[in-house]
């Protein structure tokens, strides 16, 4: 007798996507509709109530799993969910219409946190992953046991479904403000934490856009981990080794922010002093004096998209892997020695 597995096999679909076929639920895309409805007729299935029940074994859950780092793990609201909480309400706002809630999970790297990465696997239909909370490897055997889409991640996760922001555009586009419009040839870079893609990827675009800027040097890399109290102590670093670059650059806003409240502590003028800018525009971004001249990022977008991925993955576990890399601007404001604020366009995202 033919089953519902059946059709889920030869359909390359989940049991519940076979489900929501026959239920004509508005979830399922019209592609994969007609894909399993021509199935269901070439076998000639007609599903009974033991098939049907089988076909409903869905938890209607879609995980969230996110890394808590520093000081983060203790104040995480004032920390990480700065940028975190924008795309956990995107994606409560994508699944509001669905029959999905979401379940939030955050701990720190290593081998007991992805054994709970795992272990929440087996309790949820899909898993958004923000960074890179497990080695790719890993990820890849977890995508093969369940829909995964990965925020934040690396360009070269190939095999996963990926969504990401143009970082190397925008610290590109920062750093060629600040060396063309302003002049700055001595210029600093807070680092993030090692073992995050995003910061990896702007160190790298930070040290390549000063290496072609002619004239330009970099002053010094000092290391930071995303929290405001690591951009406090590279100030304090800075401040103790002599003279000040004439710009510093942060990695995300956070630490921006540290290191403006530490700099004006010790009498330190900005942008008068020293230029400094950070990444992310998240909202205290725009509050401090002087406003934060940052790269913006679309937070709100990456939880839209990466939902939205998870989603049609998980009706259609034959979809090719996908990455999308969403395009980043520079807010230009007065921490950067400019007058008033403007915008400048910076990277263009592409998707493949």
């Amino acid at each position: 007798m033919t089953t519902v597995y059946d059709v889920a096999r030869m359909a390359g679909v989940s049991t519940a996507t076979v489900s929501r076929v026959m239920r004509d639920s508005h979830l399922v895309q019209a592609e994969t509709r007609q894909r399993v409805q021509a199935v269901i007729e070439a076998l000639g299935f007609v599903p009974d109530a033991t098939a049907q029940g089988l076909s409903r074994r869905r938890k209607d859950i879609i995980g969230f799993v996110g890394l808590e780092r520093g000081e983060a793990e203790i104040d995480i609201e004032r920390e990480s969910l700065l940028f975190v909480d924008q795309i956990v309400h995107a994606a409560e706002a994508v699944l509001r219409d669905t029959e999905y809630s979401l379940l939030l999970t955050f701990g720190s790297s290593g081998q007991a946190f992805e054994r709970r990465v795992r272990a929440l696997s087996g309790k949820v239909d899909g898993l958004l992953v923000a960074e890179e909370v497990m080695a790719v490897a890993d990820l890849r055997r977890l995508a093969g046991r369940i829909p995964v889409a990965v925020i934040a991640g690396r360009r070269d996760e190939t095999g996963l479904d990926v969504v990401l922001v143009d970082n190397t555009g925008g610290i590109t586009a920062l750093v060629g403000h600040l060396a063309g419009e302003h002049g700055y040839q001595r210029l600093c870079f807070v680092t993030g934490p090692p073992d995050a893609p995003d910061a990896r990827e702007r160190q790298s675009a930070f040290e390549n856009a000063v290496l072609a800027s002619p004239g330009c040097v970099i002053d010094q890399v000092v290391h930071g981990d995303f929290s405001e109290g690591s951009g406090t102590e590279a100030a304090r670093a800075l401040l103790a080794r002599g003279p000040l670059p004439q710009a510093v650059v942060c990695a995300n806003d956070q630490m921006a922010i540290g290191a403006l409240r530490e700099f004006q502590r010790a009498g330190v003028a900005v942008p008068q002093d020293v230029a400094l800018t950070g990444f992310d525009d998240v909202y205290p971004s725009r509050l401090v004096d002087p406003p934060l001249t940052t790269v913006s990022q679309p937070l709100r977008e990456l939880g839209v998209r990466a939902t939205q991925r998870l989603l049609a993955r998980i009706e259609d576990r034959a979809l090719p892997p996908e990455t999308n890399v969403l395009p980043t601007r520079v807010m230009i404001r007065a921490s950067c020695g400019c007058q008033g604020r403007d915008t400048t366009q910076a990277g263009v995202g592409t998707h493949r």
